[in-house]
């Protein structure tokens, strides 16, 4: 069909096919993590934990780019759950540190499988190099637009 005039169409931009593709993607993985319990914002911080290790919550802020309220309230509830616990200085009880239980440390391989089954699902039918490719102009976005939160929605 010929387009009546020179107002582009939803379809016509490169970023209505990224959150097309995106809100599918995402909204998967969500009921996946979400049937074990968790939440994305949840899984995004416990991964990072599962990473890091003993941390305080302004270092886990900054390392997945929330603030530290969003962050304390994200370890109130893992608390909740017993995928985390938080401990306070004896010298300074302002001072806290969090870290994941044995119960976190071992769901967070399982969660892992999650998203690499999601990944499979989504972006299994692109040839390695078609993924790597991809991968690489999106992580270039990245990178020139000093984008450092991590994605939790």
């Amino acid at each position: 069909m010929a387009r009546q005039n020179s107002t582009s169409h939803l379809d016509d931009h490169a970023g209505y096919w990224l959150r097309y593709v995106s809100n599918h993607v995402s909204h998967a993985f969500a009921r996946k993590v979400e049937a074990r319990g968790v939440t994305v914002a949840e899984w995004v911080l416990v991964r990072q934990m599962f990473e890091i290790g003993i941390a305080n919550p302004s270092q886990l802020a900054d390392a997945v780019g929330m603030t530290r309220g969003a962050v304390s309230k994200l370890i109130e509830r893992l608390c909740r759950k017993d995928l985390v616990v938080r401990s306070t200085s004896e010298n300074d009880r302002r001072y806290q540190t969090v870290e994941l239980t044995a119960f976190g440390k071992n769901l967070v391989p399982t969660l892992a499988q999650l998203a690499d089954e999601n990944d499979r699902e989504f972006f299994g039918h692109l040839k390695t190099q078609e993924k790597t490719w991809l991968i690489g102009l999106l992580q270039d976005m990245v990178r020139l637009h000093g984008w450092k939160d991590l994605p939790v929605d």
